[in-house]
């Protein structure tokens, strides 16, 4: 019974040992490594397991380049894969590049791929042109008309400038402002709607594809509408801000002269006061001339009545006078 329960033991023991041995060496993997003629032993793939690489992510792309004829050091595509890069999409990028006669080698796919940037769609980009479409871009023309246009940009990836070269957006960028340039230029907007092509010329002789990834093929205006007549709108807001300032400037004056007038009536109120004044004194000072003999009573009575008759002539003159 014991050498039963032993025997029973040592064949579970087997099948664990078994079971952890298969699932750590990757025995079909080698297989197929060495029926498609890859060079790579099995303790090689026991190394990669050791160095916590995959080594379905070395050895699959190893074969499909052997199959495509290229030679590419294995030590090379694990040191890719430690890195951070892409191993599938290199390899595919190389396969693509030598199948459309790019040069392209494995050194510097891989820069391209851990710049950040697909390899493999640059070099699809560098056989099938990629057509990139410009925002509508708004410019004016010198005699004050907005002319709202669309560009259709074909660039090429230059495999040459992917490392370290600006992207789209730096094409779209150049675009638009050669499309502004080249209309603020004319003297007219109508020249621009006679001759749309005058834009692409002007921006493909201005080599806007310099420091960039691309290289620029064609640039062709999609569309070209008119937009503002901006020129009149600013002298029409020229004028209404010329009229507030006429205006607060004759609300200038006008307060000036209501403060002058305000002044005047002041000053003319100040004089009735004064005049008051000096009338209250004058009997005052008849009064003191009495007392000094310098008045006598018939020369009181004389100037009482030259006072009556110039009050009797003022209103009289004042009854006579016309109504207004």
């Amino acid at each position: 019974m014991s050498d039963l329960i032993f025997s029973g033991v040592v064949i579970v023991l087997i099948i664990v040992f078994l079971a952890i041995f298969f699932s750590f060496v990757p025995i079909g993997l080698w297989i197929s490594a060495t029926a498609s003629g890859v060079k790579v032993g099995i303790f090689q793939l026991v190394a990669m397991r050791i160095r916590k690489v995959a080594p379905s992510r070395i050895i699959n792309p190893m074969i499909k380049a052997t199959k495509a004829g290229l030679t590419i050091p294995l030590n090379k595509l694990e040191a890719h894969y430690l890195a951070g890069g892409n191993v599938d999409r290199v390899v595919n990028a190389l396969i693509a590049a030598q199948r459309a006669g790019i040069p392209l080698d494995f050194e510097r796919a891989c820069a391209i791929d851990l710049a950040g940037r697909d390899v493999l769609n640059a070099v699809q980009m560098s056989v099938n042109p990629k057509v990139i479409e410009t925002p509508v871009i708004a410019a004016i023309a010198k005699d004050g008309i907005e002319l709202r246009a669309k560009a259709r940009v074909t660039v090429r990836a230059n495999i040459d400038r992917l490392v370290g070269g600006s992207g789209e957006e730096t094409i779209i960028a150049r675009i638009g402002e050669g499309i502004v340039t080249t209309v603020g230029s004319s003297i007219s907007h109508k020249d621009v709607l006679e001759n749309p092509d005058l834009i692409s010329r002007t921006v493909l002789n201005k080599g806007l594809d310099a420091g960039t990834a691309f290289e620029i093929l064609s640039i062709d205006i999609a569309d070209v509408d008119v937009g503002r007549n901006v020129g009149a709108q600013l002298q029409i807001d020229q004028a209404e801000a010329d009229k507030r300032i006429a205006q607060a400037k004759a609300e200038e004056r006008r307060a000036m002269a209501v403060a002058q007038e305000q002044e005047n009536k002041a000053e003319v109120q100040g004089m009735r006061a004064r005049v008051i004044e000096a009338e209250a004194e004058v009997p005052k000072a008849i009064a003191a001339a009495f007392r000094d003999g310098k008045l006598g009573v018939m020369d009181y009575y004389n100037m009482q009545n030259v006072i009556s008759d110039t009050k009797m002539r003022d209103s009289i003159a004042g009854e006579t006078q016309p109504q207004k």
